[in-house]
C-alpha cells in the first residue's frame, strides 16, 4: 500500500491532513492514534469507501477510486464486522462467499483458522464479542487476501480474547500475510508489529520501525545514590544527560541518555564528587511512552520525528 498526500476535508474541518504512508510486503503494520485522530476516515479512503479531497492511494499499484480491481487481494473490516444475528456463522459466510464470486470452498478452512468450526452452526446472535470479531476475520479470509486490514480488532475483548486475537494475527503474519492493524492498544501493537505510523489531528507524526523509534528516543535511567540531591545537581550539569528530574516519589533521580558514553562519564563525575551509586537501572521507553510523547506534544504544535529523521509538525 502506498498513500501519498491524502487529505479529507469536510467544510472547514480537515479530518485527514496530507498523510503519506507505505506498507511493505510482509509487514505487520500498526496504525495508531487517539480517538478522533483520523484513523478510520483514512482507512475508508484507503479502501475506496469514501473519496479523498486530495492525494492518492495505491493497492498493489492500483487506485481503489478508479477500479474495484484494486481490492483484489485485499480484505478486512473497518470498525466492527456486522452479520445477520439470526443466521449461523457458517450461513453468514456462505452468503458472503456467494456475493463475492462463490468462494464456498474456503469457508471451512477459514472457520478452522479462527477456531470457530465447533460453533459454526450456532446463531451469530449467541456469539460473544470475541467470536464475532474472529468471524469477521474468517469472512475476510474468504477472499484469500495478501493484505489484511483490521480496524481495532481487539477492542472490547477480555484478556483471553485479546490473547487469542494476537495469536491469530501472529499466525496469519507467519504464514506470509501482510497485516495493517489499526489500534489504540499499545501492548498489542508493540507485541505484534514491526512498523508503525502514528497519526494525530489528521497528520502523521511518525512512520517507521518500532525499534528505530525506541532507539531515537534514548533510554531512561533511575539513579539511587548516597546523596540524591547532590546527584541531581551533577546530572543537570552533565553533558549528554537530559530530562533530569527527581523521582516523583522522592526516591532517587531519573534522567535520559542517548549514548552509553554519557552515562559512563556521569558515573565518573558522581564518584569524583564523593557520591556513591547504589543503583543505576536503564528503562527502555515503551511504545506507549513514545506514543504519548508524540501525540500529546503535537497537540500544541510540537514536532515529531519520522524514521528518516525528518521532523513532522502536527496539525494545529
Amino acid at each position: 500500500m502506498e498513500v501519498r498526500g491524502l487529505v479529507k476535508q469536510y467544510d472547514q474541518l480537515v479530518a485527514v491532513d496530507n498523510i503519506d504512508m507505505t506498507v511493505e510486503p510482509g509487514d505487520v503494520f500498526g496504525y495508531l492514534g487517539p480517538n478522533g485522530a483520523g484513523k478510520t476516515t483514512s482507512l475508508r479512503m484507503m479502501l475506496g469507501l469514501i473519496t479523498p479531497t486530495a492525494g492518492s492511494v495505491r493497492l498493489f499499484g492500483r487506485d481503489p477510486h478508479e477500479t474495484v480491481r484494486a481490492l483484489d487481494g485485499v480484505a478486512g473490516f473497518v470498525e466492527a464486522p456486522t452479520f445477520y444475528p439470526y443466521l449461523s456463522g457458517r450461513r453468514n459466510l456462505e452468503l458472503l462467499a456467494s456475493f463475492d464470486g462463490g468462494t464456498q470452498d474456503r469457508i471451512e478452512p477459514a472457520l478452522d483458522t479462527v477456531e470457530l468450526s465447533g460453533r459454526a452452526g450456532d446463531r451469530v446472535g449467541g456469539y460473544s464479542h470475541g467470536m464475532r470479531q474472529r468471524l469477521g476475520i474468517a469472512a475476510a479470509l474468504l477472499r484469500d487476501p495478501k493484505l489484511l486490514l483490521l480496524d481495532e480488532p481487539a477492542t472490547g475483548l477480555d484478556p483471553a480474547g485479546m490473547r487469542d486475537m494476537r495469536l491469530l494475527i501472529r499466525r496469519l503474519a507467519d504464514e506470509g500475510m501482510t497485516v495493517l492493524l489499526s489500534s489504540h492498544l499499545m501492548n498489542e501493537v508493540e507485541e505484534l508489529c514491526n512498523r508503525v505510523a502514528i497519526i494525530q489531528s489528521g497528520a502523521i507524526v511518525y512512520e517507521g520501525a518500532i525499534a528505530e523509534l525506541k532507539r531515537t528516543a534514548g533510554t531512561t535511567y533511575r539513579l539511587h545514590t548516597t546523596d540524591d540531591q547532590k546527584a541531581l545537581a551533577i546530572c543537570l550539569a552533565q553533558p549528554g544527560i537530559t530530562d533530569v528530574a527527581a523521582d516523583a516519589a522522592g526516591d532517587g533521580v531519573r534522567f535520559s541518555a542517548a549514548e552509553s558514553d554519557a552515562v559512563a562519564q556521569l558515573s565518573g563525575a558522581l564518584v569524583e564528587a564523593g557520591v556513591l551509586i547504589s543503583a543505576m537501572a536503564p528503562q527502555s521507553a515503551t511504545l506507549e511512552d513514545l506514543f504519548f510523547s508524540l501525540t500529546e506534544g503535537t497537540r500544541n504544535g510540537a514536532t515529531g520525528t519520522r524514521a528518516d529523521g525528518e521532523l513532522v509538525r502536527g496539525a494545529a
